[in-house]
């Protein structure tokens, strides 16, 4: 582990690190709804480690805030770029229980200032678990609400306190976790679940995304109970960001939907 420590400290000052973006979908309209950038490490001798490897190390070695500014600055870079050339697409970024710190609000709000990008087109999401003190993190997440991003409660429905955290922190958005969404062929008890987590967002009037579906069944079963979004492979795999824009303009990634309507992006803040 100290080895790859100490390529992961070099890897954050060459190219070693990247994004690939992988795109939300309407459930009610087949369109885009933004793209969540997900961090790669292609090192070069190992290849692709893969994230659940590395993210554990940059967190018991210090590192998750240089690579959390890592990874907002390449996303705003990339935002920048898609916007000169005339696409609007929200991103949507991963935040660890230790990128929450008190001074948070303000560095993502000098890094957005410094390229231009208007907060309201990045969505942070926590995870479930990084949320589960939320006395100490109550006044950060307001802060950083007022500064203009959304805020999504990420893989819902695998920590505890849930409704707690729903009821107390600015969320605009709840993620179900694919854990769920994976099993609703198969079993009545993810089908109650699931469809409970829904009903639930909604009376909190949060946005609904479905993490991980697959199949036409897993699809069709959250359409018809009214969830709001998807992200999995059923639509797309993760792409790099100038292959995304590509994809954007010629639906590719979508041969089935019906012309004129996956591949139109529009602002996550919408």
């Amino acid at each position: 582990m100290s080895s790859l420590a100490g390529d992961l400290r070099r890897a954050l000052k060459s190219d070693e690190l990247f994004l690939v973006y992988q795109p939300k979908v309407s459930l009610t309209t087949s369109r885009w709804t933004g793209v969540e950038a997900l961090l790669r490490w292609r090192h070069p001798e190992r290849g692709l480690v893969p994230p659940n490897h590395f993210i554990p190390i940059a967190e018991a070695s210090g590192m998750m805030r240089p690579l959390t500014e890592r990874v907002i600055d390449m996303a705003l870079d990339r935002w920048g770029e898609w916007n000169r050339r005339s696409c609007e697409i929200g991103i949507a970024i991963n935040l660890s229980a230790k990128d929450i710190e008190p001074d948070f609000p303000d560095r993502f709000e000098q890094a957005c200032l410094a390229r231009a990008v208007s907060p309201g087109m990045i969505t942070f999401e926590l995870t479930e678990t990084a949320t589960h003190d939320v006395t100490d993190l109550l006044d950060i997440a307001t802060r950083l609400r007022l500064k203009g991003p959304r805020l999504s409660i990420d893989d819902f429905g695998t920590g505890y306190s849930s409704v707690v955290q729903l009821h107390r922190l600015p969320f605009c958005e709840l993620k179900i976790d694919r854990l769920f969404v994976s099993e609703v062929e198969t079993s009545p008890e993810a089908r109650t679940i699931v469809r409970a987590i829904v009903n639930l967002a909604h009376a909190l009037d949060l946005t609904v995304v479905a993490e991980g579906p697959e199949t036409p069944g897993e699809v069709e079963f959250l359409t018809d109970i009214g969830c709001d979004q998807a992200q999995g492979y059923y639509f797309s795999r993760p792409v790099e960001g100038a292959a995304l824009l590509d994809v954007w303009r010629t639906r590719s990634l979508f041969p089935d939907a019906p012309a004129g309507e996956i591949g139109h992006a529009v602002s996550v803040s919408a």
